[in-house]
């Protein structure tokens, strides 16, 4: 989505697909870190997006056994956003489709899923898609596989995956949330347990993270003892844990972590959780996928316009997001192996390890994981010019 609007803006025509009806989907990342602010900004929505309905975290905090550690402050990143925007995403893809649409070049499809490639001479030259009117085949000079994790364009473009492994999966849901509750969204250690808290001002948007593979287990232990085990917790749940009724209100999460070797063919570029499915440790995954299209928009948006797109330039977008993915995927996999994977291992006591609690003694320290989180490595600003001095509609923003 952020793509289309992109190249939309500077005069591309695009076709986003989008196979449901609506954006409403639970449970997709909620976390607008300050990299994907600064470029909201840079496009001159700011204002407009912060009007809609968010939560700001400036800290983020984590409570193992009995202490509560803060981890990171964004007060003093370099950004004119220093903190994290809690959203919807659905909020976020609707707000991004509705300036999108201003523009006479961008036309988004709902219920229309990407079924297969059209290939000609060995170059991939479109896409056929199931929509409501039937199969259509859309022919482009480029296609983009956006399509997330288990992305079917990969998939079928035959494109090899390397995956790097995850020592855990995730049991996500939503409790009410009480005004006498913490303000602080944050994550809850225990041996064998992890426990996060977004918190999303009616309710609290809860991971459960637990041993890959373990879900099964999880569920023939019953839901009477999964609600005791949150209530341990965060016992302030206690009178709230019977709002989860049934295991449909529990919805799984399948960690995955993995990158293509190479991210394009002729014709086909991946981006985002396609191109390097990320864990869902900082919430940094919805936010390197928006540098992976601000930095397609620039490297690939000038020869779209011209009719020149060679696989060069498909080649010098992987090489330029490709650093920054390998070293963010590196220090996501390490704090598994460390951290997450010995906790969830262990049925011992846990204490907070020596670098935290150097990070509590000179809070100057907690600066470094807030830029690592908030702006990760390499973030990319918008370099295109906006094409068109009248779009083809005004649009309202009154949320």
């Amino acid at each position: 989505m952020m793509l289309g609007f992109l190249l939309a803006r500077m005069g591309v025509d695009v076709v986003v697909l989008e196979k449901h009806g609506d954006f409403l989907r639970d449970f997709r990342g909620d976390t607008i870190h300050p990299s994907t602010l600064e470029v909201i900004a840079e496009l001159g929505l700011l204002e407009l997006f912060l009007r809609r309905p968010h939560d700001e975290v400036e800290e983020l905090a984590g409570q193992i056994g009995g202490e509560t550690l803060t981890i990171a402050d964004f007060r003093h990143l370099p950004t004119r956003c220093r903190f994290i925007a809690l959203m919807p995403q659905w909020d976020f893809l609707d707000f991004l489709s509705v300036h999108g649409s201003r523009y006479q070049g961008f036309r988004l499809m709902m219920e229309a899923t990407a079924t297969g490639l059209i290939e000609r001479d060995g170059r991939i030259v479109g896409v056929r898609a199931a929509t409501k009117a039937g199969e259509q085949e859309i022919l482009a000079d480029l296609v983009v596989g956006a399509d997330g994790r288990h992305s079917t364009l990969r998939a079928l473009a035959g494109l090899k995956v390397k995956d790097l492994g995850a020592p855990m999966d995730v049991f996500w849901m939503r409790i009410t949330r009480r005004g006498s509750d913490p303000e602080q969204t944050f994550g809850h250690i225990e041996p064998g347990r992890i426990f996060v808290m977004l918190n999303r001002r009616d309710y609290w948007q809860c991971a459960f993270v637990i041993p890959k593979g373990s879900a099964e287990s999880v569920r023939a232990r019953g839901l009477d003892a999964f609600r005791a085990e949150i209530a341990g917790l965060s016992p302030f749940l206690a009178d709230r844990v019977r709002e989860l009724g049934d295991w449909d209100q529990v919805k799984l999460l399948t960690v995955a972590v993995d990158r293509l070797e190479r991210w394009y063919r002729p014709g086909l570029m991946c981006i985002g959780d396609a191109a390097h499915a990320m864990s869902p440790i900082g919430g940094i995954g919805i936010n390197l996928a928006i540098q992976d299209a601000v930095a397609a928009s620039n490297i690939l948006g000038p020869p779209l316009l011209a009719g020149t797109l060679a696989d060069a330039h498909l080649a010098r977008l992987q090489r330029r997001r490709e650093l920054p993915t390998r070293l963010t995927q590196g220090l996501q996999v390490l704090l598994q192996r460390r951290v997450i994977g010995r906790v969830l291992a262990r049925n011992q006591p846990i204490a907070p390890p020596a670098v935290l609690r150097l990070v509590q003694r000179f809070p100057i320290l907690r600066r470094l994981p807030a830029r690592l989180v908030g702006m990760g490595f390499r973030p990319e600003h918008v370099l295109t010019p906006e094409a068109r001095a009248a779009p083809r509609r005004s649009v309202a923003e009154n949320n």
